[in-house]
């Protein structure tokens, strides 16, 4: 038996003393270090919570290894992380490999690879997701002006010049009172419009420099008018999406050259009608058709984006976008981005203000029918297991009552169509003694269809036989067995026959991507 006084001290758990069998506490791993790699911390589960701690404002990438998109980003990414750096920029960037931190992909909602998101001051639960751009210097810019001003306070004449002078475009906010909540929403709008520069001012001086006596926003440019003028509305306040178009029009010029450094913005403009001018720029006399088309221009600011495509330069896709041809130039084309209908002049008449205008305002009144593109049918279009579709035998092929019709929508440059040609060619092969089955293709690109638009390839569609021109849209696995069940089963896949349990594909696995056009 226990002396008493050694059984009251094990009752009372003193240290140092413990029963037979009993396991010792184990105390839980300290948090670790994060490790770092071309200026980027390199995060897991166990180092996120210290990053978290020891950096105020950390942008965290989630990639994979084998995604092509993250591996174009990573040197940018780098880039970035030195350009801030050399700066001391209050703001670190870091990474995550996403396929071995399941537990973290799944705390964050990550789908997709690359994923941004940018954490303050150790907010854990609601970080921000990264909108900008995928090149060091956007990467940089974006968080300047999150971890600091997104505008510069301007005091003075000195001051405002200044920063006129030094770019292209400078947007700048007079307030009368810069702690009204429309210098918020001014400020909001400057963290992301990334591609301008803002500035903030209260002073009087500056308002009378400028002729201003109320509120506004300034847009000051170094081509065309120089200057747009965006009164606050004293009633209701500063509107963003409002501002935000006013200052996506006004930014671009009246008329704009198409190139790679200049496609961006054109189609990132919410200007929902674009007018292309093809000319020949080491001809003269086309040179010579851009005084008419940009005097055309001002009347339609904010309504039709004006753009110059070079035929002599690298826009070959351009033309068969459009399905031209550069001997074809000079001509016009005006499309609407929102339903991709395309308009043509109605005669090869002379390139003038007077005609860019007549042809504009008749397209815009619903004066000139659209045009579909599509190439000549091939003499042995239906010679091979899977039959050749364009614009002009589509509908007499897909609308034939007596056949069931499944077409691969594709785009020649597309990748994923060209992984699954095989198992396509494969399909069409098993099925081409069905007269009541067609396989079939069509290229995208080049054909275009009267209510029937595609905005991602591959894209593959069932038309069943019967009338009605009814139209099933099939979204499962690109492989023939699966094909073959659908068609089987006259359009639909049958339920599926319980099995075994596997382990699930990661949350940001997608089975069967397409590329959007």
């Amino acid at each position: 038996m226990l002396p008493p006084l050694l059984l009251l001290l094990l009752l009372l758990g003193t240290p140092g003393l413990q029963s037979q069998g009993q396991e010792p506490v184990e105390e839980p791993p300290e948090a670790e270090s994060p490790s770092e790699e071309d200026g980027v911390l390199v995060l897991s589960q166990h180092s996120l919570g210290r990053a978290l701690q020891e950096h105020r404002a950390l942008l965290v990438e989630f990639y994979a290894p084998w995604c092509g998109h993250c591996q174009a980003l990573a040197p940018e990414y780098s880039k970035a992380a030195a350009l801030l750096a050399a700066e001391s920029a209050a703001v670190t960037l870091a990474k995550v490999d996403a396929s071995a931190e399941p537990e973290l992909t799944e705390e964050f909602g990550v789908t997709d690879y690359p994923t941004l998101k940018f954490f303050r001051d150790g907010n854990r639960t609601h970080p921000e997701e990264y909108t900008g751009p995928r090149e060091a210097k956007g990467i940089a810019e974006w968080l300047r002006r999150r971890v600091g001003a997104s505008a510069r306070r301007l005091e003075d004449e000195e001051s405002a010049r200044a920063l006129i002078d030094a770019q292209d475009v400078v947007v700048i906010g007079f307030f009368q009172d810069l702690q009204d909540e429309d210098v918020a929403t001014f400020l909001d709008l400057a963290r992301d419009a990334l591609d301008m520069t803002f500035g903030l001012t209260d002073s009087l001086q500056l308002f009378e420099k400028f002729g201003l006596t109320a509120d506004t926003v300034v847009l000051f440019k170094k081509f065309d008018e120089g200057r747009a003028d965006f009164p606050v509305d004293t009633e209701l306040g500063l509107d963003l999406g409002d501002l935000s178009r006013f200052l996506v029009t006004h930014s671009m010029h009246l008329v704009t050259d198409f190139n790679s450094q200049t496609s961006p913005k054109i189609f990132a403009a919410k200007i929902l009608n674009h007018l292309l001018l093809f000319i020949n720029e080491t001809l003269a006399a086309h040179r010579e058709l851009r005084a008419g088309f940009t005097e055309a221009a001002p009347p339609f600011r904010g309504k039709v984006l004006f753009v110059v495509v070079d035929v002599a330069a690298d826009n070959g896709h351009v033309l068969q976008y459009f399905g031209l041809k550069a001997d074809e130039a000079p001509t016009l084309r005006l499309i609407n981005m929102e339903t991709n209908k395309k308009h043509a002049p109605a005669a090869r008449e002379p390139i003038t203000a007077a005609s860019v205008t007549t042809f504009c305002e008749a397209v815009l009144h619903g004066q000139v029918q659209p045009y579909l593109l599509s190439q000549e049918v091939p003499p042995d279009w239906d010679q091979r297991p899977v039959k050749t579709l364009v614009g002009k035998n589509f509908e007499q092929v897909v609308y034939d009552e007596a056949k069931s019709v499944f077409v691969k929508f594709y785009a020649p440059w597309c990748s994923h169509c060209k992984e699954m040609a095989p198992a396509w060619e494969a399909l069409a092969e098993k099925y081409k003694d069905r007269e009541d089955i067609v396989i079939a293709e069509l290229d995208a690109t080049s054909n275009e269809l009267e209510g029937l638009t595609v905005h991602g390839f591959p894209t593959l569609m069932y038309f069943p036989a019967g009338p009605g021109r009814k139209m099933i849209e099939y979204k499962s696995n690109r492989d023939v067995e699966t094909f073959s069940k659908f068609l089987d089963n006259g359009g639909e896949l049958p339920p599926e026959e319980p099995a075994a349990p596997s382990p699930e594909p990661p949350a940001n696995a997608t089975v069967e991507p397409k590329e959007e056009l």
